[in-house]
């Protein structure tokens, strides 16, 4: 079975969950894949700094794919990215329509966690990869995005807060996978910002190691990373020595992704 759908999650915010999730889905095109990028998050930042063009009003996008009051499929609000070989499933950040959409599947009744999951489930097989990227919270729209996965890779910064916030998003992943998803796989860990000359850096990235799987290298805290990111830019393009170090992080910790996905689209 392909693993191909891995929702980007973490209810706490400012920890470069967006920030990441770019720089892997650089990577895995660059690495040939097709990739199909999902914001799920009602401020929008992916799309921000993955749409190809600014959103004008009355765009369709996330919020109308998954609203009851909108025909439109997820098919239908798919649109090129900045870089060629990744799409786009956008979330306009000058809008409340997802935010609105979130307050809707609390009425939604049966099948609401369920939402996305049939939105994807014709449209993921033409992806080698498919990113989601969470909102920062435990809502109805990230529980959507882990039924809708079949991995959950977490980003989280080497620091106390990020670190006690791990196990509430652990039970949050174990109930999905009791109620809705039984095949949903916690893969580990993107250790984000990590300040690996510090002593709390260090112990917490341990504490962190103890409880999940880290899956790469620790992503070292730089400004680049961000700056490129909000530039519309990959790090190998930025062309720094720094840059290029950080990229070949993303480029491993990608491929370690990739593993064992039956990637019949790229």
């Amino acid at each position: 079975m392909s693993h191909n759908v891995i929702a980007f999650c973490n209810q706490k915010g400012g920890v470069g969950k967006t920030t990441t999730t770019f720089h892997i889905v650089d990577a895995a095109r660059r690495a040939g894949h097709r990739v199909l990028a999902l914001d799920m998050d009602p401020q929008g930042n992916l799309s921000t700094v993955l749409s190809a063009g600014e959103p004008t009003p009355g765009d369709a996008g996330m919020a109308d794919a998954l609203s009851d009051r909108s025909a439109a499929t997820l098919a239908d609000v798919v649109a090129p990215s900045i870089w060629d070989g990744v799409d786009l499933v956008a979330t306009d950040p000058n809008s409340e329509s997802l935010a609105f959409v979130r307050d809707e599947l609390i009425l939604g009744g049966a099948g609401r966690e369920r939402r996305l999951r049939d939105a994807l489930e014709s449209l993921a097989p033409m992806y080698g990869l498919v990113v989601i990227d969470c909102p920062p919270s435990l809502d109805l729209l990230t529980i959507n995005a882990l039924v809708a996965a079949q991995r959950a890779l977490v980003v989280s910064q080497s620091a106390l807060f990020s670190a006690n916030g791990l196990a509430r998003l652990r039970r949050t992943i174990d109930v999905v996978r009791r109620s809705y998803n039984p095949t949903l796989e916690l893969v580990g860990a993107i250790i984000n910002l990590h300040e690996r000359n510090t002593i709390a850096g260090r112990e917490q990235l341990a504490e962190i190691a103890d409880c999940i799987t880290v899956i790469g290298d620790p992503v070292p805290k730089r400004v680049v990373l961000k700056d490129s990111s909000e530039a519309q830019t990959s790090l190998l393009d930025w062309g720094t020595t720094d840059a290029r170090n950080l990229a070949s992080i993303y480029r491993r910790t990608s491929g370690l992704l990739m593993e064992g996905v039956d990637d019949g689209a790229s």
